[in-house]
């Protein structure tokens, strides 16, 4: 029988994929041990994200673990602004994080990386002016 603590869905060269998703933005992700780079869309996250809030948002799993500079992560993010598709980013390298050690986990997870992010904009309505709002009434 194979060893039990090899993680799943890794290839022979020790790639970890994982999927983040926040709002519509959806970040694929492939972590290998490494230097620590992060390619984004393949470009460096920092050249990808300009925001500083964006890059700190997308480092903190790794920060968290204390692991910065052992993986290498590549990433393809499609979908959503920019402030989405970060968080995407995080929640994919935590779930991947998760997949490669067990102990990560709960780490994770006390601080709300692993758990989705479900919250979305509200559709608007047919006959309303927007989700909720709803045009002025008139009396007369």
């Amino acid at each position: 029988m194979a060893n039990e603590t090899e993680p799943k869905s890794t290839n022979p060269s020790g790639e970890m994929y994982a999927t983040g998703k926040r709002k519509t933005a959806i970040a694929r992700v492939w972590l290998k041990p490494g230097s620590g780079r992060i390619i984004v869309n393949q470009k460096p996250f920092e050249e990808f994200f300009d925001r500083v809030s964006s890059q700190m948002i997308i480092m903190q799993p790794m920060e968290l673990i204390n692991i910065k500079d052992s993986y290498d992560v590549k990433a393809t993010v499609k979908g959503g602004g920019k402030s989405g598709q970060a968080e995407a980013l995080r929640h994919g390298i935590s779930r991947a994080l998760s997949q490669i050690n067990p102990e990560y986990r709960s780490v994770l997870k006390r601080v709300g990386f692993i758990t989705r992010d479900s919250r979305a904009k509200e559709r608007k309505k047919y006959g309303q002016r927007g989700a909720r709002a709803r045009f002025q009434f008139s009396k007369r």
